[in-house]
């Protein structure tokens, strides 16, 4: 005989997989208006949901998507494509993974990752998803300024959101940190501590944020009366090791670097090490900014000027975003461009 459990005066079998039927009776509502409420339909009250929720929650009910696949044609799952290398590792995806999952946590949906390696195309994983519809939407990141994966994704009809910007983005929707900006306080920090011979450590250049980034870069450095130089031999993805050698081969050759810009945390620690082991040091003989998402640098170096970027602010964006581009597709995108913030050490 199955053991039974009483909840809210209803009896409910503990072998048994709670269903929507379980939550109407619970609820005292009809089994339409359960899913409707799950389905966070415009037309039920925030307090029924909210039961409603609480009470699918409580009995650990889950949707079977099988059968919601086959109803209604949708997975209710948002699929975050991701590449294989050490920026999945850091600190700032984790942020943006933990961000778009808590952002969807009140809605239908639930988020996915979905992985591909450096030596395998891009477009791959997108494919993937829409040639088996395992999602119902897709954010992207790392993107290109003509991104073949947003042009298949539109020419499928597949919802998406982009952590970036192509160079043709005004009809899709968007969040993007100023990397222009930042390009532009960086300059202007190093530039006010009397640097005028700036290193960028740039990102890889078929990323459309790089261009941005150069761009603020070079046009700030031309109305100060600064030279920029962009790193040879490695860029921010590179390895701690490879960004060390390059920095300490190109800083030898050219000893009147005193001023070094690198947009990522690892980057910016391998650049610091790197100028130590020449002699240099920060804020006397040389300076380093940089962008992190999580406050650290500091405490690894108080002299390094660190401009912050909000990826938890992105992540949320992000899952808004492609929901509305989901159910929502005849109203404008969601564009967000988010300004950098600065601080010194």
């Amino acid at each position: 005989m199955a053991k039974t459990g009483k909840q809210d005066g209803l009896n409910v079998a503990a072998n048994q997989r709670p269903t929507l039927k379980t939550i109407a009776s619970m609820a005292g509502l009809s089994v339409p208006t359960v899913s409707r409420a799950l389905s966070d339909a415009p037309d039920i009250g925030k307090s029924t949901k909210a039961r409603v929720r609480a009470i699918a929650q409580e009995i650990g009910y889950r949707p079977n998507r099988a059968g919601l696949r086959l109803r209604t044609g949708k997975t209710n799952v948002i699929a975050l494509v991701l590449r294989t290398d050490n920026d999945v590792m850091n600190h700032n995806t984790a942020r943006l993974i933990t961000s778009i999952a808590s952002e969807l946590r009140a809605t239908p949906y639930h988020m996915i990752v979905i992985p591909y390696f450096p030596d395998e195309s891009p477009l791959n994983p997108v494919k993937y998803v829409v040639q088996t519809r395992s999602a119902d939407g897709v954010i992207l990141n790392r993107i290109q300024p003509d991104d073949e994966r947003v042009r298949y994704l539109r020419e499928n009809g597949c919802p998406f959101a982009t952590h970036g910007r192509t160079q043709d983005c005004a009809n899709e929707p968007y969040f993007d940190f100023d990397n222009h900006v930042f390009g532009t306080e960086c300059v202007t920090q190093l530039v006010a501590k009397d640097r005028r011979n700036i290193l960028v450590l740039a990102p890889p250049m078929d990323q459309n944020y790089a261009r941005h980034l150069m761009a603020g870069c070079r046009e700030t450095a031309a109305r100060l009366g600064a030279t920029i130089t962009t790193l040879t031999g490695a860029n921010s993805d590179s390895s701690v090791e490879d960004i060390q050698a390059a920095i300490q081969k190109q800083v030898r050759a050219d000893p009147t670097i005193d001023g070094i810009i690198a947009p990522a945390v690892q980057a910016a620690f391998a650049a610091a090490v790197a100028l130590e082991g020449l002699g240099r040091e920060l804020g006397k003989n040389c300076d380093l900014a940089a962008k992190e998402a999580i406050p650290f640098l500091n405490a690894f170096r108080n002299e390094i000027i660190v401009v912050s970027e909000d990826v938890a602010k992105a992540g949320a964006f992000l899952a808004r975003a492609v929901v509305q581009a989901i159910e929502h597709p005849d109203r404008p995108p969601l564009q967000g461009l988010d300004a950098p913030g600065s601080r010194s050490g």
